[in-house]
């Protein structure tokens, strides 16, 4: 995978404060923070595309809201990024400025998803990413969710949100992969 990552943007979707909040309850994947922070230092380190996307929410009472503390970027996000696309919607492709335009300027090959949360604004990103013609990597175990409430009052566990992604993702709209393949492939590459 190494030579193919040298043209691979990463896209580090809401990795922000505000997912710290206790009111979106359960999580899973303790690993993901340290997972994102790895691979944000590698892209870094290797001069590769880096894009940070936040999440500006538009309801006042959510931490994600740009008046509130938890609007902020992880603090683990110390490179400074390529690109920083703001949006209010689940895909970094609908947001400002223009990821997809900003891609194919870059000459970007493909890209790498990892972030917040698996099953919304990271999934999201990445079907949209691939129906726009992008290769998409998703680094499964660099994302995280938090257990929800399905129509029918039964709770679904984080863990099984995330599985779920991965299984709906791989092989139509992206490549499921690891963060250790992905850190191998950057710094031999």
């Amino acid at each position: 995978m190494d030579d193919q990552l040298s043209r691979f943007a990463l896209v580090v979707v809401d990795a922000q404060q505000g997912f710290n909040d206790p009111s979106w309850g359960s999580r899973n994947n303790p690993q993901c923070d340290a997972n994102i922070e790895a691979l944000v230092e590698a892209w870094s380190a290797a001069s590769r595309p880096l894009v940070y996307v936040r999440h500006d929410s538009e309801s006042p009472r959510s931490p994600l809201r740009p008046s509130s503390p938890g609007n902020a970027l992880k603090p683990y996000l110390r490179a400074e990024p390529d690109l920083l696309v703001t949006k209010s919607v689940n895909s970094a492709f609908h947001g400002s400025p223009d990821l997809h335009a900003w891609l194919v300027s870059q000459r970007v090959e493909g890209i790498v998803v990892c972030g917040i949360t698996t099953n919304h604004c990271c999934e999201t990103t990445a079907r949209v990413g691939g129906n726009l013609g992008h290769r998409v990597l998703f680094a499964l175990d660099a994302t995280h969710t938090f257990d929800r409430r399905g129509p029918d009052g039964d709770v679904v566990s984080a863990d099984e949100l995330s599985r779920v992604t991965g299984v709906n993702l791989h092989g139509e709209f992206a490549e499921v992969v690891r963060s250790a393949d992905l850190l191998e492939g950057v710094l031999s590459g």
